[in-house]
């Protein structure tokens, strides 16, 4: 039984859609969310989406803090009623919860240490360290007299335009490069192709490189990826 190869469903839950993919399927699937997505809306949608699917296990990556396999908080962008959720007895199937940046994170790690930045509905950020990873929660730390993700997230993009967004990016990634030092960041999230310039150290991934990370969620052991090969999908980098 040692061998026999899972087929699983992988769920990247973002504060605008729920998108979806599952072993054996070319076809990605997506539904609306937003702030009246409840979790059990959430498993109706999907239920109807992936209707003759087969799978066995599934992964899902949520946007809010997750310890031990548990959310911790309700989602600022979602509905209510997340924390506490039996998504096993829901869904009647194992299930393995983990931060939709840290998901993503690990579907574009290489090696060494990175640091992983989702610009969309708001700043998701995590830092893979040899192989270990350690989620964090950047976006809510104070930046003047407000918030990171009051200056990048998509509701700053609208109030401030995409230039003056793209000058605070650049500011919130030369803070980020000074503190963490990692060797590279990686910008994922739906407002990265709105950038023009990319720093050096840094390069964009594909968001379809969340299916990625909940594969070897379930592929490789829960918070290690120090085995797992390059992503399968080449990230592009832009040019200046």
């Amino acid at each position: 039984m040692k061998n026999v190869k899972l087929n699983i469903l992988v769920l990247d839950v973002g504060g605008t859609h729920v998108k979806m993919k599952c072993t054996g399927q070319t076809e990605e699937k997506k539904f609306d969310s937003g702030p009246t997505l409840t979790p059990q809306i959430m498993v109706d949608g999907v239920k109807k989406l992936t209707e003759g699917w087969r799978y066995d296990v599934i992964s899902i990556g949520c946007p809010t803090p997750v310890s031990k396999g548990k959310l911790v908080k309700e989602p600022i962008n979602l509905g209510k009623g997340w924390v506490g959720f039996n998504f096993e007895t829901a869904f009647q199937r194992p299930v393995k919860i983990i931060n939709d940046a840290s998901m993503q994170a690990l579907g574009d790690y290489e090696g060494g240490r990175m640091l992983f930045l989702g610009l969309g509905t708001g700043l998701g950020s995590t830092l893979i360290e040899e192989g270990t990873l350690v989620p964090l929660e950047l976006a809510h730390l104070p930046y003047k007299k407000s918030t990171f993700e009051k200056y990048v997230g998509n509701k700053a993009m609208e109030k401030f335009g995409k230039k003056k967004w793209r000058k605070e990016v650049i500011k919130v990634l030369e803070i980020f490069q000074a503190a963490l030092e990692p060797e590279e960041i990686v910008l994922g999230g739906g407002n990265a192709k709105n950038l023009k310039e990319i720093p050096s150290a840094c390069r964009l991934a594909a968001n379809s490189n969340a299916f990625i990370g909940g594969f070897r969620l379930w592929e490789h052991p829960a918070g290690k990826s120090t085995a797992v090969a390059k992503p399968a999908t080449t990230p592009t980098r832009k040019k200046k």
